[in-house]
Formats: structure tokens, C-alpha cells, sequence
């Protein structure tokens, strides 16, 4: 590849001399090598303090020598030009030592430096670099560590992007294909539409509808990560009894037991995100019941009350459990319709949870699981404080 001459003008005037020049990059190579920089630094501390120490001993030994006329006046000079050679050699020793030594401790500290870069350069070009060995507990080794964490999380969101855009593809594919082949058959006359078609075709622009919606819902909460909460005190045994009360109807209908055991407390919540949590949960637990039975039980630990749901299930596999609050996360792997929804409501549930500072999880004991998530309490004026100061 062709370069460009920086000093177009100089060079071109110097060349009419007959005279060539360096490139004058090359002279200035220090000012984009942090080692050379170091080096530079080191050599003219060094420099100035074995100048500084040498030239004050000399002078000292010759001041002895001429207050006392220890020696001639030739041999005063001889001692003065002997001082001033050793002194000269001595110096140049030292700092031809010092920097050998300097040399080797700072190649070693930039070495790691020099990794991260290329490392950076790589995440640049899109690519994720393996992860850099830390061979120090100092800030570099430190920073060495903060690094491939980086790279780790930015990997397994990347990951997750995908995983995610690829099951909403997968979700979506299916309602549109066969929306689009009974429709094409009605339109062309293949197929006579009856009250089973029509109704088939409403599940499935009610699937639809009840996917974008959850989709909708989850870009809106993770969206007012940057935004204050709307927080109020809510008594949490009177709130828990009204969304229980929406679901009276589906609870008749399976024939479910619900048992409440509820500490008293007043917490703070957003009262709207709370009600879509506690929804979910329910929804969820009722959906995929097979116990007939429903335990919601909520109680205080410190400074946060813990709400947990049980119900009795089909088995989570163990391993699949810490993924249950991830976005379109299925315990079954071929996603079927009848086996349950889109895996979107526990990871709203989990957004929002954590905005109000809480955290949510799943105990879960072979077909028996709760799921469980807590909020912060009203406790003292000091976290009335706090949490209105987050308020809107």
C-alpha cells in the first residue's frame, strides 16, 4: 500500500538539495509507544538525579582537595579531569543499567496492555476475543478480569438476541401459515367455511394478538428502566385479594382450591406493574395445574416481603430452571401450542420485579413448584424517604 508523505512541501524542497530524509514518523515513534514514553521518563530521572549526585561528590572531593592542598596544582587538575572521567563512565553505567532493568518490569507490565488492545481491536471488527489470562491481582490483572466479563455478558446477549429473534420468527410463522393457507382455500373455493373453521381462525388471530401484546408489554417496561416508577404505599393482603377476584371465575371452572396465608404489610409498588406481576403468576400457575390446588403465601424478611405462588405442575427438569425467567424460554423444546404459551409472562414478571428492587425465583420440588418474587416494605420514615424519591 502506498503511503503518504506528511511533509510533502519539506520533502520536496530537500529533494531539489539532493538530500534525503527519514521518514519523520520514525523520530517521533515515541509519542505512539506508551513503553517508549516510560523509558524516555525513566532514563532522564535517572539521568538528572546520577548527574545531580555525581557533579555534587566531585565538586565536594575537589573542594577537600584544594582547602587543604592535599596535592600540586597538576595534580589537582589530574584529580579534577580523573573525577570528571569516572563520573562520566559511572553515569552512563548506571543509566545503560538502569535501563535494561526498566526495560524488562516495563515490558512485562505492558504486555497485558498490549493484549487488551489487540482484544478491543477484535471486538471492533465484531469479532469475541478468547479470554486474556490474568496474571496479576494489581489494576491490570483487575482490569484483565472486568474485560472478559465484558466480553462473557456481551457474548451471551448477542446469543440471546438471536435465540430470541429466532423464536419469534418460530411463534409467529405458524398462526401467519395457517391463517394465510385457510384463508387462500376460502378465497379459491377449496374449503366451505362452518362455525369450527371460523372459530379455529379466531384462536389463532387471538394467539397473535395475545403474543404481540406481551411483546408490546415487555419492550414497554424494559424501556422504563430510564424512567421513575409511579410508587405508592399499598396494603399487600387487600391487594393480593382483588387480583385473586379477577381469576374467580377461571379458579370455578378447574375446580381449584385456593388457600392465602398472608403476613400483613405495607409495601411500596407501582400499583399497575404489580397487578400485571401478580397476573402472570397466576395465570401461569393456574394454565398448567394438575393438583387442583392454589397456596399463595406472603410473609416479611428485614427489610423486603417476600409473595410466593405454589401450585402442582408437570416436573421442571433441573436444569432447566435458572432459564425459566428468560424471554421465550419453554420447558418444551418443540414449542407446541397445547404444551403452553409464548414463555413471555415470567420474563415480564422478572422485569418488573426488579425495577421495584426486588428479585424473583422458582423453588420447585418434583411436580410441586413456587414461584416466588418480593418488594420492599414501609418500614421507618427513612424508607418512606427512599422510595419516594424514586417516585414520579
Amino acid at each position: 500500500m502506498k503511503q503518504t508523505n506528511p511533509y510533502p512541501t519539506l520533502s520536496k524542497r530537500y529533494g531539489e538539495w539532493g538530500i534525503v530524509l527519514l521518514p519523520f514518523s520514525r523520530i517521533f515513534i515515541w509519542k505512539k509507544s506508551l513503553q517508549w514514553k516510560l523509558i524516555l521518563i525513566n532514563v532522564l530521572v535517572i539521568s538528572v538525579v546520577i548527574w545531580l549526585a555525581g557533579v555534587s561528590v566531585k565538586d565536594f572531593a575537589c573542594l577537600l582537595v584544594g582547602q587543604y592542598h592535599l596535592v600540586g596544582e597538576d595534580k589537582s587538575r589530574f584529580f579534577d579531569s580523573t573525577m570528571q572521567f569516572y563520573l562520566l563512565r559511572a553515569s552512563l553505567l548506571a543509566i545503560v543499567v538502569a535501563s535494561v532493568i526498566h526495560y524488562f518490569f516495563i515490558n512485562r507490565i505492558l504486555v497485558p496492555l498490549q493484549k487488551l488492545v489487540e482484544s478491543t481491536r477484535l471486538m471492533t471488527e465484531g469479532n469475541y476475543p478468547k479470554p486474556l489470562p490474568v496474571l496479576s491481582p494489581d489494576e491490570i490483572g483487575r482490569l484483565t478480569r472486568d474485560f472478559n466479563h465484558l466480553v462473557f455478558t456481551l457474548k451471551k446477549t448477542e446469543e440471546s438476541r438471536k435465540q430470541m429473534l429466532s423464536d419469534i420468527s418460530h411463534e409467529l410463522r405458524t398462526p401467519l401459515t395457517n391463517l394465510k393457507g385457510y384463508l387462500e382455500a376460502l378465497s379459491s373455493g377449496i374449503l366451505q367455511g362452518d362455525q369450527t373453521l371460523y372459530h379455529m381462525l379466531y384462536q389463532e388471530s387471538i394467539h397473535l394478538t395475545e403474543l404481540v401484546e406481551e411483546l408490546h408489554q415487555l419492550t414497554i417496561w424494559e424501556a422504563r428502566k430510564m424512567k421513575p416508577l409511579s410508587f405508592e404505599k399499598v396494603d399487600v393482603q387487600e391487594f393480593m385479594e382483588n387480583c385473586l377476584q379477577n381469576f374467580k371465575l377461571e379458579l370455578q371452572n378447574k375446580e381449584m382450591k385456593v388457600h392465602v396465608s398472608m403476613t400483613p404489610e405495607t409495601v411500596w409498588m407501582d400499583k399497575d406493574g404489580m397487578k400485571q406481576v401478580l397476573n402472570n403468576l397466576l395465570k401461569n400457575a393456574i394454565q398448567y395445574d394438575v393438583g387442583r390446588k392454589l397456596t399463595v403465601t406472603g410473609k416479611s424478611i428485614d427489610k423486603k416481603y417476600i409473595i410466593t405462588i405454589t401450585n402442582i405442575g408437570q416436573p421442571i427438569p433441573e436444569e432447566m430452571q435458572p432459564r425459566i425467567f428468560e424471554p421465550f424460554f419453554r420447558v418444551d423444546p418443540s414449542r407446541q401450542r397445547h404444551t403452553g404459551g409464548s414463555g413471555l409472562g415470567l420474563a415480564i414478571v422478572k422485569e418488573i420485579v426488579e425495577q421495584h428492587g426486588g428479585n424473583v425465583g422458582l423453588h420447585s420440588n418434583k411436580n410441586e413448584h413456587s414461584f416466588w418474587f418480593s418488594i420492599q416494605k414501609v418500614e421507618s420514615a427513612f424508607d418512606c424517604h427512599e422510595a419516594e424519591s424514586r417516585c414520579v
